[in-house]
């Protein structure tokens, strides 16, 4: 049972608390909102352009097949009637400040037959939870031949790619092996390398006898002297030695200048061979985000706050996540991962209710937790506790992959509570002994 933070009820608006994104924070957040306003007359309405969640740091699991979409998604309009939210399908095209109105564009089907016509949204509060897209840099043929893992469905179109790709192996005299190049070597890049070897071991149990060590040559390309830059340096480290040791060639100060079909050209001259390219380095606020309502906005189209998680220019409006540049009042620059969008969307939950009961805000604060690295199932690797006395320790192996499981456990238990997510734990072993431990379709 939610408790209210402050004795004093919170005013209701007639119009909507909107929240534009439904990522980790932004369904967080809703969550939390329709819950503490269930039995009120305070609307809450989140809008995404997917019908269906599913946890962002997963996604090269569903890119590699060994999550299921269709099984571990939340669907939104599902979880909102459960607990007091609405959902709205809508791709923002613009916000009118001064009327308080969020504009969204017309909405087709796969056939082009018109589902909603462009139409706007009147809000009380608004929250911009939109996350990040990839950004390519303009890099020369980036956008035409490599697939980018900033969607469940991008991630999904990928395994069936993959899949095909396995196949044709199979028939194909004049191929050895498939070629992949996966472009960054930040977490994302290197738990979809690690994630691609286990998927070929897996599917040599049904039926695709036809691979072995050799049918996979997987290059991760990183323009910076090391691999995951965001980590500490020994973590770095130990992954490459644990992706060396599983056949993934690591090419660090290696700019990528253009990609081709059939392979990655680098700042030296030296060509890669790729039938298969995944860029997986930088992210960027989506493009419409930049200046959108006149409000202010970095380079990278991340919407400026404050230390209270709202935009300078007009208070009744907020952001966190990845589409958010935050520094905190100790100077720290708020870094684009799960645990900050997490900790963002406390902050502005308490925030709403302060600012709709005439309390006082609070500043947000940055936790950094440590940080972790899956390497599928043969080991994981990081480090916790990384804010205290500015040590952290160092852990890898079974203790490292419980404690990266742990992290999405808490992000269900946010949305769920604790029977449901133990629950679903259950559920999840059962499908492990009835299901495939590989999606195959």
């Amino acid at each position: 049972m939610l408790i209210r933070p402050w004795w004093r009820k919170p005013t209701i608006s007639s119009d909507p608390i909107v929240i534009i994104g439904g990522g980790a924070g932004g369904l967080e957040l809703a969550t939390k909102l329709g819950k503490y306003f269930l039995k009120t007359k305070q609307k809450i309405i989140l809008i995404d352009q997917n019908r269906k969640h599913v946890w962002k740091p997963l996604l090269h699991e569903v890119a590699s097949g060994s999550l299921d979409a269709d099984i571990d998604c939340v669907d939104y309009l599902s979880h909102g009637a459960r607990n007091g939210f609405l959902f709205q399908l809508g791709v923002v095209d613009g916000l009118n400040r001064e009327s308080k109105h969020v504009l969204l564009k017309q909405l087709n089907d796969q056939d082009g037959a018109l589902i909603f016509p462009a139409r706007q949204v009147k809000y009380s509060l608004l929250v911009f939870a939109l996350g990040s897209v990839t950004n390519d840099f303009n890099t020369l043929g980036a956008k035409q031949y490599c697939t980018f893992l900033d969607t469940c469905e991008n991630a999904e179109r990928f395994h069936t790619e993959l899949l095909n790709a396995f196949l044709r192996l199979k028939g194909d005299d004049t191929r050895s092996s498939l070629n992949i190049a996966i472009i960054g070597g930040g977490a994302t890049g290197v738990e979809l390398a690690a994630e691609i070897v286990k998927t070929s071991e897996l599917l040599r149990n049904y039926g695709y006898d036809h691979l072995s060590k050799k049918s996979l040559d997987i290059h991760i390309v990183e323009a910076g002297p090391r691999i995951l830059a965001a980590l500490p340096e020994r973590i770095a480290q130990s992954a490459q030695q644990e992706l060396e040791a599983l056949g993934i060639t690591v090419n660090t100060n290696t700019a990528v200048t253009e990609v081709t079909p059939n392979s990655v050209i680098t700042k030296d001259g030296r060509e890669i061979a790729s039938s298969i390219t995944v860029w997986a380095a930088g992210i960027k606020g989506p493009d419409f985000m930049q200046a959108i309502g006149g409000l202010e906005s970095a380079k990278n189209n991340q919407l400026l706050v404050n230390p209270f998680l709202q935009t300078p220019l007009d208070t009744d409006i907020f952001a966190l996540g990845d589409c958010a540049s935050c520094t905190t009042l100790k100077g720290i620059k708020v870094p684009p991962r799960a645990q900050a969008a997490h900790q963002m969307a406390s902050t502005v939950f308490t925030n709403i209710i302060a600012k709709l009961a005439l309390k006082p805000l609070v500043a947000y604060e940055y936790i950094d937790y440590g940080s972790l690295v899956s390497l599928s199932s043969y080991t994981a690797v990081g480090s916790l506790m990384g804010n205290i006395n500015q040590r952290s320790m160092f852990i890898e192996g079974k203790l490292a992959r419980l404690v990266y499981i742990g992290l999405y456990r808490m992000h269900q238990v946010t949305l769920f509570g604790v029977l449901k997510t133990l629950l679903i734990v259950l559920v999840g072993r059962v499908n492990r002994a009835l299901r495939p431990n590989l999606k195959l379709h």
